[in-house]
């Protein structure tokens, strides 16, 4: 039983439940004084502890976490994406889509270009996509231009699926210069024609708006608006920042991706007090990403190392920055995935990968962190990758007489369990998400081979081997409770099969402190991620226990309450305070 100081603000007691200390340890109340965790005990003892003016509710069955950690979400990067959008992703039927973009139309000047979500479940649409409209398929331009003549409109297709499908109207196809004569296939792009050999205004192939670099779609690209508008950025943080608190997520790590614009607008979002996460950042070394990423020159890769030191912050409780990211590869899809052995990629030849990150730049990233004492965070994927990374970390541990590293491997996705050995060995902590098994899993069995599964996301093996592995989202499914019962099953869409090995398998205390106590102690963020007396009142409060529900109810979890530093940040108003009559200690 602890105590916090009392500053003369009212506290909070939440009596009568259950609470979370951790993965392992509970308590029946919890008292919040000061933005932090004042007492936790019996619920005589945080009610004795607790001022008389003090807010009593009951928690009748409620279980009381840790706020959730989410150490790879794109969390600024999808709401941006998405913030211009008209949303079609719970669309039924083609009336329904004329009608989202016709009243679009209505407030948007000619000429301006509409464009919409996909349709259906991002980013792997499997559980329900465009095939799932009544018309079972993409309306054409015929279709679209009954919504608008006067706009070009365009539904996207976002990555990591690939092959993939978008749509235009006619409009839209002139405004990117599609006409009858345009060959039926430009580079890896296949534009469909109806029987006069007129575009249709589907597209096919490589037409993902991201982790997509074909040269015929990007020069479509360069004629639409671009992807992220800065103007539409703050409002869309707040509403994705909205989400994450009614999942009970309390802290991100943003750390690919993030080129220096957009760790500046994080920064201004803490500059203008309205974070309701707390946010940890590391800019990218050398984006490869998005449409408009370019390679780094050595001097230009230099100074981006020099800039990621010199913003370094890591005193604020609110947002920090720390370290930088390098991905030197890709994902298997585009084929950028490095496996000597060759696979297939999206379009059924045969490859070994290639590098975004040349040699020279990524040695000399690891020269300069290891010298300087900047954090490294290497985005990994295949055993060919882990491999070179391993190698180059030992040489610049020796060269700098480093005992260990402090860095952070991302993704992981295939790896040896000699491989997570070694990595613990050199000091590395980890972050994954079961997005890899859930919607990469068929596609990795299908292009690599059976022989991949048995190394995909073992976190069984990472576990003990000594490393930290904490959790994210990433591509989805964006619900944490459903990624911690994916760490369980380890179920991969559309096919239902599992990978759940011996080496995969993970229990449920163990899923659920991946997503709370080791998400703390990756990022290296002290009085997060358990409940103990003079945290930070970080908490969420939920309708079951995540470690007891039954498994299968687990995803269904309903978040009540969300605090985090003891503010109430989301509130679904089914919290009550004891009724009138209850004695003093109810």
């Amino acid at each position: 039983m602890g105590n916090g100081s009392n500053n003369g603000q009212a506290d909070i007691v939440y009596t009568h439940g259950e609470v979370l200390l951790d993965a392992g340890e509970t308590a029946e109340a919890i008292l919040i004084r000061d933005g932090r965790v004042a007492a936790v005990g019996s619920n005589e003892e945080a009610l004795r502890a607790a001022d008389p003016q003090a807010e009593r509710l009951i928690l009748d069955g409620a279980t009381v976490i840790p706020g959730l950690v989410d150490t790879h979400p794109h969390l600024l990067h999808f709401a941006t994406f998405k913030a211009p959008l008209v949303d079609l992703s719970q669309a039924r039927n083609h009336d329904e889509i004329v009608e989202a973009i016709r009243r679009k139309a209505a407030q948007t000047p000619k000429g301006e270009w509409i464009r919409t979500t996909p349709v259906g479940e991002p980013h792997y649409f499997n559980r329900r996509s465009y095939r799932d409209l009544a018309e079972g398929a993409l309306p054409d331009r015929h279709v679209l231009d009954r919504a608008t003549s006067d706009h070009p409109v365009m539904i996207q297709a976002w990555a990591p699926v690939l092959p993939n499908i978008c749509a235009l109207n006619s409009a839209a196809l002139a405004a990117v210069g599609i006409t009858p004569s345009t060959p039926d296939q430009e580079s890896h792009v296949w534009i469909e024609k109806d029987d006069q050999g007129g575009p249709t205004g589907i597209l096919r192939g490589a037409v993902t708006n991201y982790y997509n670099f074909d040269p015929f779609f990007l020069q479509l690209q360069e004629r639409m608006p671009p992807l992220i508008q800065p103007d539409l950025v703050p409002a869309a943080f707040m509403q994705a920042m909205a989400g994450y608190n009614a999942f009970g997520i309390t802290t991100i790590y943003e750390a690919h991706g993030m080129d220096l614009s957009q760790v500046e607008a994080y920064r201004g979002m803490r500059a203008m007090d309205v974070l309701n996460l707390r946010v940890q950042v590391a800019p990218e070394l050398e984006p490869g990403t998005l449409p408009s990423d370019r390679k780094k020159s050595p001097d230009e890769l230099r100074a981006t190392l020099e800039t990621a030191l010199a913003m370094r912050t890591l005193d604020d409780d609110w947002f920090r920055i720390d370290g930088i990211t390098a991905s030197v590869h890709g994902p298997c899809n585009t084929g950028m995935m490095p496996w000597k052995a060759g696979y297939l990629d999206a379009w059924g030849e045969r490859t070994t990968g290639n590098r975004w990150i040349s040699e020279e730049n990524l040695r000399a990233a690891y020269e300069f962190c290891a010298e300087r004492g900047l954090r490294l965070n290497l985005c990994a994927g295949s055993p060919d990758e882990h491999d070179e990374h391993i190698a180059l970390t030992a040489e610049a541990m020796r060269k700098h007489n480093l005992e260990r590293t402090g860095w952070i491997l991302q993704h992981g996705i295939l790896i040896r369990e000699d491989q997570a050995q070694r990595y613990a060995e050199l000091g590395f902590d980890m972050t994954t998400s079961m997005s890899f098994t859930f919607g990469k899993g068929d596609t990795l069995a299908e292009r690599v081979g059976p022989e991949a599964l048995p190394l995909l996301n073992p976190l069984r093996h990472l576990i003990d081997t000594g490393l930290t592995v904490a959790a994210s989202m990433d591509w989805g499914p964006t619900n944490p409770f459903e990624q911690m019962k994916l760490a369980i099953t380890h179920e991969m869409f559309p096919s239902g099969r599992s990978n759940d090995g011996p080496g995969q398998v993970v229990s449920r205390a163990e899923a659920f402190q991946m997503w709370t106590a080791n998400g703390a102690k990756v990022l290296g963020w002290d009085g997060i991620g358990s409940l103990a007396p003079g945290n930070h009142a970080d908490l969420a409060i939920v309708d079951r226990n995540p470690i007891t529900c039954d498994l299968d109810a687990l995803p269904s979890t309903q978040v009540m309450r969300t605090h985090v530093g003891g503010r109430i940040v989301h509130d679904n108003g089914s919290l009550k305070a004891p009724s009138a009559t209850a004695g003093p200690d109810a």
